[in-house]
């Protein structure tokens, strides 16, 4: 028996756009819109990985690969974000990102329940 569910393959299409607005942000100099201070931007790194790996899970219908694919990109997102001027890298970001996709995974893949025991055919005398 397989765990969580069948991949589903137009989640792709979701993913990979949440990963493309991810990266265009992470290369603007300042991200547009109003300034995120601590612990504001740690809020938005979370919902973003959280949707990020709703929709990895959702794809691969696989909790442990959603969860990875999310945790390499917000670490190579990361990488990135440090060669943009005055942007800087933090740990504590990637971790966010982390917690955020271990959520969405968790929301998307669901495990599936264990069967009921079956009742007894044979009729017990009173």
């Amino acid at each position: 028996m397989t765990r969580g569910r069948r991949a589903r393959p137009l989640w792709w299409v979701p993913s990979l756009a949440i990963m493309g607005v991810i990266w265009w942000l992470s290369a603007q100099p300042q991200t547009p819109g109003p300034s995120l201070e601590h612990p504001r931007d740690w809020i938005a790194h979370f919902l973003a990985y959280l949707s990020l790996a709703f929709c990895l899970g959702r794809a691969t219908g696989r909790r442990g690969l959603a969860l990875v694919i999310a945790a390499w990109f917000g670490a190579l997102d990361e990488v990135h974000q440090s060669f943009v001027p005055p942007r800087e890298a933090g740990v504590q970001d990637w971790l966010f990102d982390v917690a955020g996709a271990w959520l969405g995974v968790r929301l998307a893949v669901r495990r599936p329940g264990r069967a009921a025991p079956e009742p007894d055919a044979a009729v017990h005398p009173a």
